[in-house]
């Protein structure tokens, strides 16, 4: 059927988009194909590489279940070395630093401490991480610990961890005998723990007896 003058036009006005534009859509989509095939390639290593580290976490997990402190702390070092962008690295070295510091170890401790405060990815490991190397920091004393301290508590607290930022907040100051000062941070950390139910009822009870001993909750 012969296409009448309005159909021609239209497909010549398409003929020519095309001459004109081809060059440019296939590169669009030359991109856009590319673009897909490393998403697809990144969110394959990314499961390939939780895989692999969950298997050696099972490995940590066993080895402190044995009491092998040298297996469990190997295995801590070897996920910050070859899966450093997995929460099980993070998981690790927080574990590894409780084993670390039991052992009598606080050097060892700060360091997997450290290195999780640098590189967990998720917020909740990442808190944890600082507010623990902060009072790791604190009990070992000295200036230089108290200044790595400092600078910690400056930042600004992750969302959910106010009360606790403010709580070591407050154990930076008392260990320095400003009871004052300790006494001011450990009130707003009382205040903050009303908006923060989700954290458990013994941060409640250990942050009243450290109120208690610079002079009770303001009246």
């Amino acid at each position: 059927m012969p296409l009448d003058l309005q159909e021609q036009e239209q497909i010549d006005q398409l003929r020519d988009f095309w001459q004109k534009y081809r060059n440019l859509i296939a590169g669009v989509l030359t991109v856009v194909l590319f673009a897909y095939a490393a998403y697809s390639a990144y969110h394959w290593w990314l499961n390939n590489q939780a895989t692999e580290a969950s298997k050696l976490y099972e490995t940590m997990v066993s080895a402190i279940a044995k009491g092998d402190k040298d297996q469990t702390l190997r295995a801590a070092n070897d996920l910050q070395k070859d899966f450093a962008r997995t929460t099980y690295a993070a998981m690790s070295s927080l574990v590894a630093a409780r084993v670390a510091s039991d052992a009598g170890d606080s050097a060892k401790a700060i360091e997997y401490l450290r290195w999780a405060a640098k590189n967990a990815s998720n917020d909740g490991y990442l808190a944890l991480a600082k507010l623990r190397l902060v009072s790791q920091l604190i009990e070992q004393g000295g200036d230089q610990n108290f200044t790595e301290a400092d600078q910690i508590l400056k930042e600004k607290p992750i969302q959910g961890f106010e009360a606790l930022w403010l709580e070591r907040r407050g154990d930076w100051y008392l260990v320095q005998k400003k009871n004052a000062e300790a006494k001011a941070s450990y009130q707003e950390a009382w205040k903050k723990l009303d908006q923060a139910k989700e954290l458990p009822e013994d941060a409640r009870r250990l942050l009243k007896v450290k109120l208690d001993a610079v002079g009770g909750l303001a009246q």
